[in-house]
Order: structure tokens, then C-alpha cells, then sequence
């Protein structure tokens, strides 16, 4: 990964969370709605938010500026779920629905707790229900990643559920499609907790992505969906030995509009804010976690490599 690489993921990462930061109110909740009817495509674009600005926070790589906004999008993404209450009486309305826990454990991993969300989270996960959901294996994972940001004990079979995914049957890479592209991404970030552990995907798994991921990347970079793409640079950043795509940030940056925002795809944006707002959200929000995670494993690798040399000096 080449320092012209390094800056032009940072630059991308705290464009797209500058933008982010003027655009918040987009983000806001409906409010005059019970919570019931508020619309999941809203819960969705919010939670989002949050894990934006929460791996800005734990990466703490950002410079002063695009830290402070990131903590105030976190700060202002949990007062709009009413510091937890919102999702507490979510869950509670609907204890079989997951969303709330899974947006839930976004903030407790930056210790932004509800006590009676953790006690109502660690009941539902309790139940033979939790064992029984019919979900798609890569979304069993994902309830069972906010368990464990929450701090609750897990009773699915990890590996098994693994075993289950696209991603774990190790499949011809020629069979990709865009939803089971979209599953492989997110088998990843859930396994590692977006690359806060490496260790949570196994070795097979591991040389899988090393032999296909590249291939992969290049074939969105060609299609320039950068949306998928910018997931894919993601799972790069969330192997052992991460994967780097120089080039591929070169493309990027270069396509990143001027205030910030990320395109989806080859459309061209409403030149309104707010209408451009509802499709090109996902890919800033996207951009915003993967140049941030691959600033913070290059300066890792970087420090990593410096202390060994100087050890064997």
C-alpha cells in the first residue's frame, strides 16, 4: 500500500464523513408516526450512520476535524433512537424482530448503553426462539455479532452457520452475483467484526478471499459499482494479511464528487442535496468505513514493520 494510496483513502473517508455531517438532517427520524409505523428504510439509513461514525471512533485515525464530526453523527444518531429507549420499546413492541437489537449493539460497542435494552437483549437471546429464526444464514451472523457487542452469550454454532453461507461453501468465483456478493461482504464484517478481529474468519476462508477478492474488485472497478466495491475494499481491510487496492482507491477518489458524496454507480446525482440523498447515502456511508479502515491497517502495518526492523537493529 503506497503513502499516495494511504492519503487518498483518508481523503475519500473524511469527504464522505464531511458530507455526511452536512447532510444529517436527512437522516432524521419521522417522529409524528407511532414508533411502530416509523419506516425501516429510515431505522436502516440511521443505523448506517451510526456504524459510520462509530469505526471513525475506534479507529481514531481521522484528523481533528473529521473525528469531531463523526462524534457528533454518533452523538446525534443515538438521541434520535432516544439513547436506546426507542429501540427498547421497538424490540419490545415486536420481541421476535432482531433490528432493534442489531442497531442496538452498534452503540454498545462504543459504550453507548440502555440498561433495559442489555436486559432485554440478553432474555430474547436466551429463548429456544433465538435458535429458531429463519434467517438467512449470513443474518443469523449478524444477530449474533450485535449479541456479542452487547455482551451476550450466543447459542448458534458459528461455524455452522458459516458453513452455510455463500461465502462458506468456497464456490466456483465465476458463480458470483450481486446478492450473494452483497452476503459475502457481510459474512466478513459480521465474522470480524469489521475488521476489529481478523481472527473471527477462518484460515480456509481466509486463502478464499486472498486467491478471489482481487479478481472480484477488479471486476466492480470495470462496472464502476462502487457501492459493492467500496464493500469489497472493506473486506480487504478485514483479512490477517489485508489486501490493498491501490489503484482501485486511485478510482475512487477520482469519482467521489467534489462535496463529498460517493455516486452509486454511473447515475448521475440530482443536483438537489436531498433528492441526491436517498441513492448515493449507502455508497458515502460505505466509502466513509472502508478508506477509514484502510488508513487505520496501513499505519498499523506500517508501525508494525518499523518496530520489527527496529528490533533486529
Amino acid at each position: 500500500m503506497d503513502a499516495e494510496a494511504v492519503r487518498l483513502a483518508r481523503q475519500v473517508s473524511e469527504g464522505a464523513v464531511e458530507w455526511l455531517g452536512r447532510m444529517r438532517g436527512a437522516f432524521a427520524l419521522c417522529r409524528d408516526v407511532p414508533d411502530y409505523e416509523i419506516d425501516a428504510n429510515q431505522l436502516k439509513a440511521l443505523s448506517e450512520l451510526a456504524l459510520a461514525a462509530g469505526t471513525v471512533h475506534r479507529e481514531a485515525v481521522a484528523g481533528h476535524r473529521c473525528a469531531a464530526t463523526a462524534e457528533s453523527l454518533l452523538e446525534y444518531a443515538w438521541r434520535q433512537f432516544d439513547e436506546g429507549e426507542l429501540l427498547y420499546r421497538l424490540q419490545v413492541y415486536t420481541p421476535a424482530a432482531t433490528h432493534p437489537m442489531e442497531i442496538y449493539g452498534l452503540f454498545a460497542a462504543v459504550d453507548l448503553r440502555h440498561q433495559r435494552m442489555d436486559d432485554l437483549s440478553a432474555h430474547l437471546m436466551g429463548l429456544r426462539a433465538a435458535r429458531s429464526t429463519e434467517h438467512l444464514p449470513n443474518r443469523r451472523l449478524a444477530v449474533a455479532a450485535s449479541a456479542r457487542r452487547i455482551g451476550v452469550p450466543i447459542q448458534d454454532d458459528i461455524k455452522a452457520l458459516t458453513d452455510q453461507t455463500w461465502l462458506g461453501g468456497t464456490p466456483e468465483p465465476w458463480m458470483m452475483d450481486t446478492n450473494n456478493a452483497y452476503g459475502v461482504t457481510h459474512t466478513v464484517f459480521h465474522l470480524t467484526d469489521y475488521g476489529n478481529d481478523p481472527d473471527g474468519l477462518a484460515e480456509p476462508l481466509q486463502d478464499y478471499l486472498h486467491l478471489w477478492l482481487p479478481v472480484w474488485v477488479e471486476v466492480f472497478a470495470e462496472t464502476r459499482f462502487w457501492d459493492l466495491l467500496l464493500e469489497f475494499l472493506i473486506v480487504g481491510t478485514c483479512l490477517k494479511r489485508p489486501l490493498f487496492f491501490p489503484e482501485v482507491w486511485r478510482q475512487v477518489a477520482l469519482a467521489q464528487q467534489n462535496d463529498g458524496m460517493m455516486p452509486n454507480g454511473l447515475t448521475v446525482p440530482p443536483a438537489e442535496a436531498h433528492l441526491a440523498w436517498v441513492n448515493h447515502h449507502h455508497p458515502t456511508i460505505v466509502a466513509a468505513v472502508a478508506g477509514t479502515l484502510t488508513v487505520s491497517r496501513a499505519l498499523t502495518l506500517t508501525t508494525a514493520a518499523a518496530t520489527a526492523g527496529a528490533g533486529s537493529a
